[in-house]
């Protein structure tokens, strides 16, 4: 398996990341250990998290998708050092030196590790200077208890200030983004983001690479999603050009002997800029389906169709 550095960190990943969103959630703690040493033996190395998986689950609290994480690094010792993992801090209690110090604490804890490799600022915190959440994940990496650092949900604008920064004050920067990036969900990372990204070097991990399973061509009517998780965040693609990019999908998955999951996920790993998508599985089959997408290689015409369809 191919692996792809993630900017300047020193840190490589292959080019899918198992979305341990589904954790607490659709996935309990026996078959998250399955889903976990089937993506590894399969050659991909990256799984990403956050401090605050699965809160929304009624029951839930947050941090669930840590704990069991870090129960199969206690199963499987050796594991730990087989991947690339990545957790986010943040969405909750902001991007302060005391919650930043506070939240690693606890996910170091919960991850039963002594180190995260990338740590991300999960969404902008517009209430601290990024001075002071730069300086505190410069504590954190001087302590070795982060390798490299990145941020999620941010626009050109508040990467390029992060970025500005740290050159400025030689603080770490931030090595990696993470948006929104689908054949469904375009805008908010093509354009100035990604421009930004790739004259800086930044790696781009993306998330909601399947539009909430969309694209995994599962659901093409509203009838469909009845009963199911992702409901919610999945009738909106239901329209006249959602429809087309799975027609799209459909006739590139019937070329390839190939799923329209690993089609949409194979398009996004061609895309300019990215690094790799994250994409979450919920049964051994669905892992073994992402190793597969990880591998598959479109066309330049096929990339074009798929992109004339979703435009």
């Amino acid at each position: 398996m191919n692996v792809r550095p993630l900017g300047r960190s020193g840190l490589r990943i292959a080019p899918v990341v198992f979305g341990a969103n589904v954790f607490g959630w659709t996935v309990d703690q026996p078959t998250a250990l399955k889903l976990l040493d089937r993506f590894v033996d399969g050659g991909l190395n990256a799984i990403d998290t956050a401090d605050v998986y699965s809160r929304w689950v009624p029951g839930n609290k947050g941090g669930e998708s840590e704990t069991m994480i870090g129960n199969w690094f206690k199963a499987s010792p050796a594991r730990r050092e087989q991947v690339v993992l990545i957790t986010k801090v943040g969405m909750a209690a902001g991007l302060s030196a005391k919650s930043i110090a506070a939240g690693v604490e606890a996910s170091l804890q919960r991850l039963q590790t002594d180190h995260i490799d990338l740590y991300l600022s999960h969404k902008p915190d517009t209430a601290t200077p990024i001075d002071e959440t730069l300086r505190a994940y410069e504590a954190l990496i001087q302590a070795g208890k982060v390798r490299a650092i990145g941020s999620s949900n941010g626009t050109a604008g508040s990467l390029r200030d992060a970025l500005d920064t740290a050159a400025a004050k030689k603080l770490p920067r931030y090595e990696v983004e993470q948006p929104e990036y689908s054949l469904c969900e375009r805008g908010k990372f093509e354009g100035p983001l990604r421009d930004l990204c790739v004259a800086e070097n930044v790696g781009a991990i993306v998330y909601y690479s399947l539009a909430s399973g969309f694209l995994s061509g599962k659901y093409r009517s509203k009838a469909d999603l009845k009963g199911r998780a992702r409901a919610g965040g999945v009738e909106k693609y239901i329209n006249d050009r959602g429809l087309r990019i799975l027609a799209a999908l459909d006739v590139v998955a019937k070329a390839h002997g190939a799923k329209p999951a690993e089609v949409a996920l194979a398009w996004l790993i061609a895309q300019k800029g990215v690094t790799a998508p994250i994409a979450s599985a919920t049964s051994v089959e669905q892992v073994d389906s992402l190793v597969r997408a990880a591998r598959l290689e479109l066309s330049a015409e096929e990339i074009r169709s798929l992109t004339d369809a979703s435009g």
